[in-house]
């Protein structure tokens, strides 16, 4: 009888688990979060007309000056590489087509700056980025304090920017 007993007791108990864990709402994921954030700053789906990452290699600077290039992302209206000097990653470099987020054009509008004639921002103290045909925005970020602004502007001037604007025609 007893026997019998904490049988029931245990099915029960676990009946009733299996009904309390699914009643319950599931927290969003990460990714379900990244998605409402890239949402919120305007930010859309990748538009057909956008051109393809590896359309875009083509216009990052050579490699030299003891610097080595390393293609790090490639997908459809953006292209990136890191800029590393003996293994150390210096700079991140980045094309980006912005037919996929328009309202990052907005800052460039006020820009008083010019690198190679295309208006420029400084974005924060470690990024440096132009607007190539109001379409392109190009973009070098520092990953080590010795990489200045200075070294940013210089290396935004290697790239074939006259060569991106074609892109847009």
């Amino acid at each position: 009888m007893l026997l019998r007993f904490r049988k029931m007791v245990a099915i029960l108990l676990v009946s009733t688990l299996f009904l309390l864990t699914a009643c319950t709402t599931q927290a969003p994921s990460r990714f379900d979060t990244a998605q409402q954030e890239s949402s919120q700053r305007g930010a859309s789906a990748v538009v057909k007309e956008s051109v393809t990452g590896g359309s875009l290699n083509q216009f990052f600077p050579s490699a030299g000056d003891g610097y080595d290039r390393v293609y790090t992302q490639e997908k459809k209206g953006f292209a990136e590489a890191k800029l590393k000097k003996d293994g150390q990653e210096m700079a991140m470099m980045a094309i980006s087509d912005t037919l996929n987020n328009p309202s990052a054009t907005a800052k460039f509008k006020e820009s008083s700056q010019k690198i190679d004639g295309y208006p420029a921002v400084k974005q924060g103290s470690s990024a440096t980025a132009i607007l190539v045909a109001d379409r392109f925005q190009v973009k070098v970020l520092s990953r080590d304090p010795s990489f200045t602004e200075s070294d940013r502007q210089a290396w935004l001037e290697k790239f074939d920017l006259d060569g991106l604007a074609t892109l847009n025609k």
